[in-house]
């Protein structure tokens, strides 16, 4: 039963209750016969003469509210919280019924909320003065079953790694605790782990979350679970869990917010027990540690004029990172004398950049291991910025042994100086990579050292397919160019010893193209030693098509020239010689009428006119030339083909 229902109790005997049970039928109005503590109000007809005795017997736990039936007289409301008169019964009934329970639950959460501050205080200052944490826990398990109608109330610890919980307290045991459970068994307490907020669930056995352990939770007889996180910070530390077997029902949200400020203090009050206890227990653990470390530190004393000599500085720390003790190198590396260096901490002293580097340093040292070589970037108490290179070991391998001891080195101009090497290569790539020519570099026996962006482009391949893999042998066409170029170099002949200022080579792409290209190429030297040879290529391609191009040109230019002339001398040619043809042509044509045909001169006279006429068609054709087009002649010899150049050839 919810206890936020809206509940009635109508006597069995009473003369309405038949009529009344009708009237509220098909309401949110639950109806019984016997008071509970649930229950909210009783309806009872006050019309006999012994109805308010008979109310008084049924026994009715507070607070609950009376309505009375009357008659239209109605009778005192002092014995009563409502009275409704008999003929509004039909009408009226549900409305007043209505208003009565909501009154009834308002007073009933007002009462249980002074109930749940009063506990809270309660608890409140039972954490505050708690040293045993073990009775702490039971004694808020216990609290909590007792005044919440708890069947089970159970503080489980929980380990996410792993999987596996501890119950720590349970309120129905007191002798219950570090128990281990399976989470797995658990959904409720991972799902709490997994969301950080409170898990309810009504009707455990068929609720979806505990699907695969509902046959478990049917035989135990669970109804409801209310599982609430022990959190601090948002840090899920433990889970607070509640199971109800039969009443009063499932977990309203006022319990919630309830439980949910419990299980909080709880969760502060855990975590201050237990920083505690621990505190005390690292008392303990400093005050054995420390004399444990004095007596190693005494029998250290016979390194003393060793460490002293030393070009690295060497310090001493106890199991806390403390100095002990620091050579002269240490005190002038971090500019502090031995009396302001005994019993600091090392971070103080070394005021590093991230103490975490250190910190993580003087962890792994304390666990047994051995570091070397740490860069620490610090700035001394006297301001001065440096890089010391760290180096550390346990004084007894042994795990957590306490004592340690660390060299430290100023290594400041050596990392400045790699970082601005670094810098400059990294500089010298960017140029390399940013060149439009390609540039390979091999060793001296032949594999590739060097392949940058333009050489990928160029020749098809990636630098990662090539450099330390391809011989250099590999890029050419033909494979005695290598050699012939070291010969070059070699020779001095060809830009001085060791270089070679221009060569046509080619070279062969991924695809088997072959390339021209104008390559440039030196000798690297290592004092005397040569050490690598490298080539810079320049790609031909496109600049000996624009030479094909301008040749093209020059040729079609030529032609057209050589055309022009041959036009410009024809027409002159035709111009010059058509005059004299013409008057030849007259003068023979003139003579041929003067003769007869039978005179033995007007053939000879015929014979010179037609062949003028014939060299007119020549001249008139010579006229018509547009191009310059030969024919073979004698031998080897071209003269004009006339037809074509005037284009009358069929």
């Amino acid at each position: 039963m919810s206890q936020r229902q809206k509940t009635v109790v109508i006597p069995a005997g009473d003369p309405l209750a038949t009529r009344l049970k009708a009237l509220l039928e098909g309401t949110d109005i639950a109806v019984i016969d016997v008071p509970t503590r649930e229950s909210t109000v009783v309806i009872a007809d006050c019309r006999p003469e012994n109805a308010l005795s008979v109310l008084k017997d049924l026994q009715v736990p507070k607070p609950h509210l009376f309505l009375g039936i009357c008659d239209t007289q109605g009778l005192s409301l002092a014995s009563l919280d409502d009275v409704l008169a008999i003929d509004s019964l039909d009408r009226e009934l549900v409305p007043r019924v209505t208003r009565l329970c909501e009154r009834a639950l308002a007073h009933r959460d007002a009462i249980r909320r002074q109930r749940d501050q009063k506990v809270l205080l309660e608890l409140t200052a039972q954490y505050a003065v708690a040293t045993d944490i073990d009775e702490l826990l039971h004694d808020v398990t216990a609290r909590l079953a007792k005044e919440m109608s708890i069947d089970r109330a159970a503080i489980v610890v929980v380990d996410k790694e792993k999987g596996v919980g501890t119950i720590v307290a349970a309120s129905d045991d007191a002798s219950l605790k570090d128990l281990r459970i399976d989470l797995a068994r658990y959904p409720e307490i991972r799902e709490v782990v997994r969301t950080g907020k409170p898990v309810i669930v009504e009707e455990a056995p068929s609720h979806p979350l505990l699907e695969d352990v509902k046959d478990s939770v049917a035989a135990k007889g669970i109804r409801n679970i209310a599982a609430l996180p022990l959190a601090v910070g948002g840090v899920v530390q433990g889970v607070l869990l509640l199971r109800r077997f039969s009443e009063p029902g499932a977990f309203v949200p006022r319990e919630v917010d309830f439980l949910a400020t419990v299980a909080h203090a709880t969760a502060v009050a855990f975590r201050n027990v237990r920083a505690l206890e621990s505190v005390k227990g690292q008392r303990e653990r400093e005050k054995t540690a420390r004399i444990a470390a004095e007596e190693r530190a005494a029998e250290m004393k016979r390194y003393a004029a060793y460490f002293d000599h030393l070009s690295d500085g060497v310090a001493i720390l106890d199991e806390r990172g403390a100095v002990m003790s620091l050579n002269p190198t240490g005190l002038k590396l971090l500019g502090v004398t031995q009396a302001e260096a005994q019993g600091r901490h090392l971070n103080e002293l070394a005021n590093p950049v991230d103490e975490g580097v250190l910190n993580e340093l003087l962890l792994s040292v304390s666990k047994g291991e051995v570091r070397a070589d740490v860069d620490v970037p610090a700035r001394t108490t006297g301001g001065r910025a440096l890089i010391m290179a760290v180096s550390g070991a346990p004084l007894d391998k042994a795990a957590n042994a306490g004592v340690a001891v660390l060299t430290m080195r100023d290594v400041t101009r050596q990392r400045a100086v790699a970082l601005e090497l670094e810098q400059t290569k990294d500089f010298l790539v960017r140029l390399i990579d940013s060149s439009v020519d390609a540039i390979i570099a091999a060793d001296m026996k032949g594999k590739l050292m060097l392949f940058n962006k333009a050489a990928e482009s160029i020749c098809g391949y990636a630098a990662e397919d090539v450099i330390g893999i391809m011989h250099v042998s590999q890029i050419y066409a033909l494979k005695e160019t290598p050699r012939e170029i070291m010969k070059k170099m070699r020779t001095g002949d060809y830009g001085g010893k060791g270089r070679l200022t221009s060569s046509r080579v080619e070279i062969v792409s991924k695809t088997g193209e072959k390339i021209p290209v104008n390559m440039t190429a030196s000798i690297v030297m290592d004092g005397t030693q040569e050490t690598a040879t490298v080539g810079i290529f320049t790609d031909l391609r496109d600049r000996l098509k624009l030479e094909r191009k301008l040749s093209d040109a020059e040729s079609r230019l030529m032609e057209s020239e050589k055309n022009a002339l041959v036009v410009a001398l024809a027409g002159t040619a035709a111009h010059e010689l058509n005059q004299p043809l013409t008057s030849v042509m007259g003068y023979a044509e003139l003579l041929k009428r003067k003769l007869a045909p039978t005179d033995v001169s007007y053939r000879s006279v015929d014979i010179i006119h037609r062949e003028a006429e014939r060299m007119a068609e020549i001249v008139r054709r010579i006229g018509k030339i547009t191009r310059y087009e030969t024919m073979a002649y004698v031998g080897d010899t071209e003269i004009l083909d006339l037809n074509k150049s005037a284009g009358t050839d069929e």
